[in-house]
């Protein structure tokens, strides 16, 4: 079990962007590792609607459980490893293990037995130090989507900021508003509802 703030800066990319900080950040395709989210939310969108999201990260043959929720600097990030069958079980059947985050949950008023599975979104990763933070290059599939993101991940909101904001600058790449991937996933779920 881990908790920790998290202070990230991110903004989404054209592929042709993409390409221009792989090479800056000299990470070929070999740097790059694959990650599936497995979303959660209720089917009232519970979790969503208090600015929070729940997923499983499966990496390879590991598990994380993760609960993010709002905090005054980022957001609070709170994980558990599973074991493969607690994931199986969380995916196939919305049972999920005892432990800090079905707590968090209860303490949220969310009946983790009203958990649906939405979907997946699967991230080619790669990770680089840079400034005191970890830039971070993701290209994502969701729902017949793609897109391409750079992130920033720092302690210091100020200074990672800055130095975001500097790199953008330096490499002639337009600062977007970017949501964070599981608003992404929920949008392109809606729409798709929605046709």
């Amino acid at each position: 079990m881990s908790q920790h703030i998290e202070i990230e800066f991110k903004n989404l990319l054209k592929k042709e962007e993409f390409s221009r900080l792989q090479t800056y950040f000299k990470l070929d395709g070999s740097k790059f590792k694959k990650q599936v989210n497995h979303y959660f939310d209720t089917s009232s969108f519970s979790l969503k609607n208090a600015g929070s999201a729940l997923r499983i990260r499966e990496k390879g043959n590991q598990y994380e459980l993760t609960l993010k929720q709002p905090d005054e600097t980022g957001l609070l990030e709170t994980s558990q490893i599973l074991s493969g069958q607690e994931a199986s079980a969380a995916l196939q059947h919305s049972v999920f293990p005892e432990g800090i985050i079905k707590d968090s949950l209860a303490n949220m008023r969310v009946d983790t037995d009203s958990l649906v599975f939405f979907g997946s979104l699967t991230t080619l990763r790669a990770e680089k130090e840079y400034e005191n933070g970890l830039i971070v290059l993701d290209h994502s599939y969701y729902l017949n989507k793609e897109d391409f993101e750079l992130e920033y991940e720092v302690t210091d909101a100020i200074e990672g900021l800055s130095i975001f904001n500097n790199l953008l600058e330096e490499l002639n790449i337009p600062k977007r508003e970017t949501d964070n991937k599981i608003k992404r996933f929920y949008n392109e779920k809606y729409k798709q509802l929605r046709n």
